[in-house]
């Protein structure tokens, strides 16, 4: 029987559908700011076999760990699944990405048989281990980062599980995990009702075979997209700085890109063993961070299903940092896909110049945990305000200011300002974004952020975790454009003690400390001394670049005083800067058309 494209493009839209329903009903439900304000979980919809339908993508970095840990759970339990079953796992040696990234998935049964997975996941305030909040910069081990979860079914037919759900959340400090864990539950029930509704509509036989349908076509763009990439094989390479446990330890990350009409294989033969710390990846964390990468490459249309993955094949060899061997510690391996991506980067940078990003500012964050004074409740902040930094500029754009991580893409988003005081016992004093930190270029990087807090809660510990804090591990510039500026965190204490907490570190904080950081900005595109006069003119009047940064780096002379374009000097420093109007500005705006509206964006 012959397809019906028309029906195929309305199923394709309403399982994307039930995957968005399935992510507004957690973030109404989940009382974790992580979930409901952060956004950092995933939804999606899955086949019999663990196949990817459809998928809302809050963060990317999750989106792609969901369907192994799908597959982890589908062979553990078999033919031994039953209408009503609910499925909890973390485990990152059975396809888990992270371990406070907890997954639940429900059958969908029609007619007596599994016809698809409801499945979310999402970041988990707290999930055991070592340390509150799930980061342990000295684990050595999984068992000191957090408590494993193989596939585990929490409910029975409907009915749950209390001895084995009791066992679950008496290893978790927070109780505002087991609510999350709910509202996730919750949500899978609605992508179970919206299957169960779209078969009995239109039938199994007419759903599963434009599912296959909708597979081949995205099969086939994916093909056509990667065609568009010079055949050849690409090599590229990034550096990951200090492991937690040894000062000064560099650890390499090579890939080679092979692409042949029209599929593409990474090999990451040549990469750095794993680490004795936590700056591990497993296999999960570092296929999805290969995705995302790639798919800012391609036609960001083509749809996310089980067909686009066939034109790619990736080869990480056990043992090494993206795909640690067990009982490695792992918790930084989301983490890793900046210098993942990094890598990709460089290596098709030759091949497609006018597709690749230049660096996107490495993060470096902090999580709080502690006591909040105000109602002896213990709190866990992840602080998504600070950690935020600029991405790289792409052929004809700047990068995007204050957009966070390459992992999440723009995802994660920043806190409520009112909500944060409320739900942390933190007063905020400054958040603005920070001069001068995106790399320079024709086509500048994003802008960092710059963030002052108090912090008034009791028995603070501050878990620090990132990179880029190392000249090396600036945001790199493409093409001639300049690398973005560094990460730096800075605490002083009541007692007028400065602390500079190493990049991978755990440290006491005295209540009443002042927190301080910067989040560097993302790399340049192209000479400096291309991009429009009067548009660097308008950011140093707008205070994104400073007077003396426009004149050494863009070779732009603005008076100091009146913040105007001088002409003469601006054409005596680069006689062809003048004539360059890439960007067309309108007297009283301060942003060219391009750029509108970006101002003030999460600041």
């Amino acid at each position: 029987m012959s397809s019906d494209p028309i029906f195929a493009s309305v199923l394709e839209r309403r399982l994307k559908a039930i995957t968005e329903e399935m992510g507004l009903t957690l973030l109404r439900t989940t009382r974790s700011p992580i979930l409901s304000e952060a956004r950092d979980f995933v939804t999606g919809l899955y086949g019999p076999r663990g196949e990817i339908l459809a998928q809302s993508e809050y963060i990317p970095i999750l989106a792609f760990a969901l369907q192994p840990a799908c597959r982890a759970v589908i062979a553990a339990f078999r033919d031994d699944v039953h209408p009503g079953d609910v499925f909890l796992h973390n485990d990152v040696f059975s396809g888990g990405n992270q371990n406070n990234d907890v997954a639940v998935f429900r059958p969908v049964f029609v007619d007596g048989r599994v016809v698809a997975w409801a499945a979310t996941k999402g970041h988990q305030a707290d999930i055991g281990g070592g340390q509150a909040g799930g980061y342990n910069p000295r684990a050595t081990e999984v068992w000191q980062e957090a408590l494993r979860i193989p596939p585990l079914r929490i409910i029975d037919r409907g009915t749950r599980r209390r001895d084995v759900w009791g066992l679950v959340f008496s290893n978790v400090r927070l109780p505002i995990v087991e609510e999350d864990i709910r509202a996730q539950i919750g949500g899978t029930v609605v992508g179970e009702r919206g299957v169960t509704e779209l078969y009995r509509r239109h039938g199994a036989d007419k759903v599963e075979r434009h599912i296959r349908y909708l597979f081949d076509a995205a099969e086939r763009r994916m093909r056509a997209e990667l065609a568009r990439i010079p055949d050849g094989t690409w090599v590229g390479e990034s550096t990951v700085f200090y492991d937690g446990h040894h000062a000064g330890s560099r650890h390499l990350i090579r890939v080679a890109i092979e692409t042949r009409a029209g599929e593409i294989r990474l090999d990451y033969t040549g990469t750095d063993p794993q680490t004795v710390g936590f700056v591990n990846a497993p296999y999960a964390s570092s296929f999805s961070a290969i995705l995302l990468t790639l798919l800012m490459l391609v036609d960001p249309d083509i749809p996310h299903n089980e067909g686009m993955l066939r034109p790619i094949h990736v080869h990480i060899p056990a043992g090494c940092i993206l795909n640690a061997s067990f009982p490695a510690a792992t918790t930084f391996g989301n983490t890793l896909a900046g210098p993942h991506s990094d890598a990709i980067f460089r290596a098709l940078a030759p091949a497609v110049p006018d597709r690749v990003s230049a660096g996107w500012n490495r993060m470096l964050g902090m999580t709080v945990a502690g006591l909040d004074p105000r109602g002896a409740r213990r709190y866990v902040d992840i602080l998504f305000l600070a950690l935020k930094g600029g991405s790289g500029a792409v052929a004809h754009c700047d990068g995007y200011d204050h957009i966070g991580l390459i992992n999440t893409a723009g995802g994660l988003l920043a806190q409520d300002y009112e909500m944060l005081e409320v739900q942390t016992p933190h007063r905020l004093l400054r958040h603005e974004y920070l001069a001068d930190s995106a790399g320079a270029g024709r086509w500048r990087g994003g802008l960092g952020v710059e963030t002052e807090l108090e912090i008034h809660g009791d028995e603070v510990t501050g878990i620090v975790f990132g990179d880029g804090v190392d000249e090396e591990a600036r945001a790199f510039g493409l093409f001639g454009g300049h690398p973005g500026s560094l990460n730096r965190i800075e605490l002083r204490t009541p007692a007028g003690q400065v602390l500079t907490p190493r990049s991978k570190d755990v440290i006491a904080i005295p209540r009443g400390s002042l927190f301080r950081q910067a989040a560097g900005g993302g790399g340049g595109y192209g000479d400096p001394r291309e991009r429009p006069a009067r548009l660097v003119a308008a950011e140093v009047l707008d205070g994104l670049i400073s007077v003396e940064a426009a004149r050494r780096d863009y070779g732009v002379w603005v008076e100091p005083d009146t913040l105007a374009l001088d002409e003469a000097r601006t054409a005596a420093l680069s006689p062809s800067r003048l004539n360059v109007e890439e960007f067309a500005l309108r007297p009283g705006l301060f942003a060219p058309p391009a750029l509108r509206g970006r101002q003030g964006r999460g600041a």
